[in-house]
């Protein structure tokens, strides 16, 4: 089979591959779509020995299976099951797996990859192909953060950092939870100009007087994550989802170490969460639509990946 192979600095190839071998309880599911995602600039630069790819959707294909030709997305964290995590409905947070597909194993940038039988969320058909890939981290990462520190505080004015995907997913989240008054910051003129049709209010990127309860920060920049634990109020919530794997230092300022406040990390979310993020996504299906902004074929990832990179892209997606 064809997929792209990361080198690293930037250098993306698309080669052949052997067909990926298929265990015990996994399926083979072709590749109909894979969303490209910031943090997997970090494979970009780095390189990487697998193909890469974490936003999947695809068919099985598996004769005699139960799941055989059925659209499925792609859950990425491997997990047992029976861990205390798993029991208590985390599936998200595993105790004793640290396999995420993609991540450390091959994931959606090629036509095609094993699956864990575990892993596959069945596609209802009223979701086009273009739309599936959202329900994972545009939609499902952002929401669950929003589930989880959204009751914590009162229903006043929000400060969502960043208008990338992740950004545009949880100004959408945050409205129909409730929030009405969403703000939101970003240098990227055409993604704020994006968010502000979704109903977000611009909000200078250098003001550090007015103060927010709730703050989502999802650009991953450290400075930005700085200014929130410094803008956040008191009792009030600075929630990261965005992703950044370089160290972070914290500066314990006055602001900072004179209020209580919760500094809050959230991260994917539980299979539990996807009959919700199916309904968020019924509610505001014209508004998701806006966030996917290209579907290219295999042999244009180079490319397009490289634009993306620049910002120059929101949402593209990879077609088989």
């Amino acid at each position: 089979m064809r997929g792209a192979r990361f080198a690293g600095n930037g250098q993306v190839t698309i080669e052949d591959w052997p067909q990926p071998a298929v265990a015990p309880g996994e399926v083979l599911l072709r590749v109909q779509r894979t969303a490209l995602c910031g943090s997997d600039i970090k494979l970009w630069h780095k390189g990487a020995s697998w193909i890469p790819g974490h936003e999947i959707f695809g068919v099985v294909d598996r004769p005699g299976h139960a799941l055989h030709q059925q659209r499925c997305l792609v859950y990425i964290p491997v997990h047992c099951g029976q861990c205390d995590s798993c029991l208590a409905g985390d599936t998200h947070l595993c105790d004793t797996e640290s396999v995420l597909i993609g991540w450390n194993r091959p994931g959606g940038y090629g036509q095609a990859l094993s699956v864990p039988e575990q892993c596959l969320l069945p596609v209802p058909d009223w979701v086009p192909d273009d739309l599936a890939p959202l329900l994972l981290d545009t939609i499902g990462t952002a929401a669950h953060g929003i589930r989880v520190a959204g009751p914590q505080v009162a229903k006043g004015p929000v400060l969502v950092m960043g208008a990338g995907p992740i950004g545009l997913g949880a100004i959408i989240a945050l409205q129909d939870s409730g929030f009405h008054e969403v703000y939101v910051s970003d240098p990227n003129e055409s993604r704020l100009r994006l968010a502000q049709r979704f109903g977000a209010r611009a909000h200078p990127m250098d003001d550090d007087k007015t103060r927010f309860s709730l703050i989502l920060e999802c650009s991953g920049a450290h400075a930005a994550r700085n200014r929130g634990l410094q803008i956040v109020r008191p009792h009030g919530i600075v929630l990261l989802l965005g992703e950044n794997d370089a160290p972070w230092t914290i500066e314990e300022t006055k602001p900072i170490r004179r209020k209580d406040f919760v500094m809050m990390r959230s991260f994917y979310f539980p299979k539990s969460d996807y009959p919700k993020n199916l309904d968020l996504l019924h509610r505001h299906r014209a508004l998701y639509e806006q966030i996917v902004d290209q579907v290219f074929s295999l042999d244009d990832l180079p490319q397009r990946f490289a634009e993306f990179s620049r910002g120059e892209l929101i949402k593209p997606l990879m077609a088989n």
